[in-house]
């Protein structure tokens, strides 16, 4: 049974657990700095802002930022990058990690109405996506499928080794990966696509969710 740390907050993390356990895994969500070698993989979960400082520039639109929330989970980040270890960034989390190889990102996005909840809070939007042709996320759902939604920043210059791996259709990066450690980041929500109800459109994370547990 594969150990995850799910370096976030318990109060909104349930979902992830919920869909990680139904893959018959041991999510543990903590923020305490571990022992990589006391679990298998990382997940990196969702959540608000993070502190531009880390990315070198003043605040222009960021909102709910939590300087020290966002340094615990790169200390986390950091030791498993170490241990080389897979790692599996969600929404916030693939921006940290980003910002961790030295990227930036889009405090404000100019398309953000395409890519925010929508009025109701906590609803997700959904839209097209376009994979590169030799990644994994074109392996698992073909190259242009759909996609959940709610955020309005993005990822802006990449990190280093860093790769951009699918996008929307106007621009913004729903993915990225590292070209030498088993690293995966996507701008939208696998452990929201798993169970239903489901909106009948988007692509089932449970897909991603076992890749990713397969690394």
């Amino acid at each position: 049974m594969k150990k995850i740390l799910i370096a976030g907050v318990s109060e909104y993390t349930k979902r992830y657990e919920k869909a990680f356990t139904s893959l018959k895994a041991h999510p543990i969500t903590s923020l305490h700095v571990p022992d990589p070698d006391d679990y298998d993989v990382l997940v990196l979960p969702g959540g608000d802002d993070i502190d531009p400082i880390l990315f070198r520039q003043l605040n222009e639109g960021s909102r709910n930022i939590d300087p020290h929330l966002d340094r615990l989970q790169l200390q986390i980040l950091k030791a498993f990058i170490q241990h080389r270890k897979p790692i599996l960034g969600i929404c916030k989390g693939m921006q940290l990690i980003n910002v961790y190889f030295g990227g930036d990102i889009i405090q404000h996005l100019s398309c953000c109405h395409a890519h925010e909840y929508l009025t109701d809070p906590g609803e997700d939007q959904a839209h097209i996506t376009r994979a590169h042709d030799d990644s994994v996320l074109a392996k698992l759902y073909g190259k242009t499928f759909h996609v959940n939604s709610a955020h309005h920043q993005g990822c802006g210059m990449p990190g280093r080794k860093i790769v951009y791996t699918q996008f929307a259709e106007d621009g913004v990066v729903e993915a990225l990966s590292h070209n030498a450690l088993p690293i995966i980041g996507v701008q939208w929500h696998p452990e929201r696509m798993c169970f239903p109800p489901a909106d009948d459109v988007l692509v089932d994370g449970i897909l991603l969710l076992t890749y990713f547990l397969c690394l």
